[in-house]
């Protein structure tokens, strides 16, 4: 038996044994009562009694271990030409004062904090502050437009709200100010005031009586401390979309989340305290929170915090300087950047020029295409891992343990579900099913620390949304199968949930702006597979009887609409506008049919469909958009 087999057994058959191990290698202000409590077995609640500070653990304790004078973060940004470094004892001192700039606003244990800024330290700081007085954070990503970012604000109803004056892209400079100042007009929650860190690409204009500049904020202020804190009181909290279009703020844990990510550091991910680890994605989604933020300096890392894009700023060799600049060893990223570096350098010239020394790269955000991981591996000369989680786990789900035992690479599969995931694959009936057969993945309860506890001011959400469909499971909404060597491939997602280059993105969401569109009668939006981002949504519209008007001009506006209702971040490039959409009798749209014409999969007709000619023509109309598009 192999160590990840003997660590996997043990995970699910002594989780408080496996887990209280785990527990020691963080401080804990109190030891728990119970590793595991679940008396509530719908809510099952980790190191139950336990105190600890997620900050403590991140900063102080390795600067009372000897690593003060380690670099513990790295901000490296493209888009500026700029980098900045800081050590364990730097960015403590500079958390612990704006900590102390937090207390005086008024903001204490408990509290929530939105913050809306770009990928700059201050971010991090802002966000390991809040932790360290026990205030919630919630990080909204920048690219979201103003009503997404007021539905978040109405929701967690924060005591203060921290933006930056802009973000960067390349070639162009986004002021945030008009999307802060909407958002705070169609917001019902009023935040008591605003924090700005002002960019010297773009000051903003401030508001008197609601804005305090950054440096203004810490005037005055003293250092603060770390509060302990229940390891069941929240961290943070993170939106994520629902099928309904509606947001889902998850809560993580301050126990849990720091055992399970401190133990996949070095379990899953192989790093060493002391190196370099670069998680290239944003701190407004969950890869950032635990890998770019939290991980990293849990296990005593440096942490790089990147501000550019993997081609562009300014070619397809930015990844591969920032790893042979600043000796990255792990590398993880979303399988979209790997196809974008792709496009540009298929030969590879790049990587020749920066020569990196890599020890591994980690895929995840979505489902990798395996040409691209055998490109990368071929080029890299270094294990590629295709790995699967979600932002409600906060951690992998399933991966190729490089810490434990690293597996034979197989392109398209995650490889084995990790320690504490008893992952499973079940039909429509909840039945479990053969292997090689796909289903449904569910995985049994309790699921390990780290995960979500529950959902903000949804008491019921966890089991009306997770837990109810298969009793005694939780839901994952993925599909998939296990093969003969119970290797875990992930086919998709099995609700109407999209991910755009590893962005969870609501179709409904999008259906509801194109139908808001004055000329609209009926619309259906739907994920097909994309070369670049791996899914992109592409909408079908129903004109209102009597429009006269040019259907281009029409189109043009509602891939606007949703740029400024969801945001860039959706990709929404391209509408069409049908006779009818496909229909059964009972008058669902066949969505799921729709797309796997899109995608070229082989597909069958609903028998209760109510207009074949209608299909037709969407096909049709498919083939003249260029789906299924062309692989290779």
């Amino acid at each position: 038996m192999g160590r990840y087999q003997e660590m996997f057994d043990r995970s699910l058959q002594d989780p408080e044994g496996f887990w209280g191990e785990a527990a020691k290698a963080l401080r804990w202000r109190k030891k728990w009562d119970r590793v595991l409590d679940q008396s509530r077995p719908e809510l099952p609640q980790w190191f139950q009694g336990g105190q600890i500070n997620t900050c403590e653990n991140a900063l102080d304790l390795h600067i009372e271990s000897g690593r003060a004078d380690q670099l513990a973060l790295i901000w490296d940004s493209a888009v500026t030409g700029s980098v900045a470094k800081f050590t364990y004892r730097e960015l403590r001192n500079e958390v612990a004062l704006f900590a102390g700039a937090l207390k005086k606003l008024g903001v204490g244990k408990g509290d929530r904090v939105v913050i809306y800024m770009p990928m700059v330290p201050q971010a991090i700081v802002a966000m390991l502050a809040c932790a360290r007085i026990g205030a919630v954070h919630s990080v909204v990503f920048g690219g979201f437009a103003a009503p997404e970012l007021a539905a978040r604000i109405n929701h967690a109803k924060p005591k203060l709200l921290l933006w930056s004056s802009c973000g960067i892209e390349p070639g162009r400079v986004v002021p945030y100010k008009p999307m802060i100042d909407k958002a705070l007009e169609l917001s019902a929650h009023k935040p008591s005031a605003c924090v700005v860190l002002q960019r010297r690409q773009h000051e903003a204009e401030l508001v008197r009586g609601r804005d305090i500049e950054w440096g203004e904020a810490l005037k005055g202020a003293e250092p603060a401390a770390c509060v302990p804190l229940s390891s069941n009181d929240p961290l943070y909290i993170l939106y994520t979309s629902g099928t309904t279009g509606q947001p889902k703020g998850i809560v993580r844990d301050n126990g849990g989340h720091a055992v399970a990510l401190k133990w996949s550091m070095e379990f899953i991910y192989g790093a060493r305290p002391g190196e370099a680890y670069w998680a290239a994605s944003d701190i407004g989604w969950v890869v950032g929170h635990s890998y770019i933020v939290y991980a990293p300096l849990l296990h005593g890392c440096t942490s790089i915090l990147y501000e550019g894009k993997p081609v562009g700023t300014p070619d397809a060799g930015a990844f591969w300087r920032v790893i042979a600049q600043h000796d990255v060893k792990t590398l993880f990223t979303a399988p979209t950047a790997f196809r974008a570096i792709k496009r540009e350098d298929a030969p590879g010239n790049f990587i020749k020029k920066h020569e990196p020394k890599l020890r591994a790269l980690f895929l995840a955000g979505e489902r990798c295409d395996p040409d691209t991981l055998v490109w990368a591996q071929e080029r890299l000369k270094i294990p590629v891992i295709d790995h699967w989680w979600q932002t409600e786990t906060g951690w992998p789900i399933a991966a190729n343990p490089l810490g434990l035992e690293l597996f034979p690479i197989k392109p398209g599969s995650a490889t084995k579900p990790m320690p504490g995931y008893d992952v499973r694959i079940v039909d429509e009936a909840a039945s479990e099913v053969p292997k090689g057969k796909q289903g449904a993945i569910v995985i049994r309860t309790p699921l390990p620390p780290g995960c979500l506890p529950s959902l903000y001011e949804d008491p019921d959400g966890l089991n009306r949304l997770y837990l109810s469909r298969v009793p005694g499971h939780y839901l994952t909404g993925d599909g998939g199968y296990f093969d003969e060597d119970g290797y875990l491939s992930i086919m998709g997602r099995i609700d109407d949930v999209i991910n755009v280059a590893g962005h969870r993105l609501s179709t409904g969401a999008m259906e509801e702006v194109l139908a808001a569109h004055q000329d609209v009668a009926e619309c259906a939006v739907v994920g097909v597979d994309d070369s670049l981002k791996g899914e992109v949504p592409v909408g079908f519209v129903v004109l209102k009887a009597g429009v006269q008007r040019e259907e281009p001009q029409i189109c043009s506006e509602l891939i606007q609409l949703v740029r400024e209702r969801i945001g860039p971040v959706a990709c929404f490039k391209t509408a069409a506008v049908v006779k009818r959409l496909p229909k059964t009798r009972s008058g669902k749209i066949l969505r799921g049919t729709i797309r796997k014409i899109a995608d070229g999969v082989e597909h069958k007709v609903p028998a209760t469909i109510e207009d074949p000619a209608a299909l037709d023509e969407l096909t049709q109309l498919l083939q003249r958009l260029g789906y299924p598009q062309k692989k290779g």
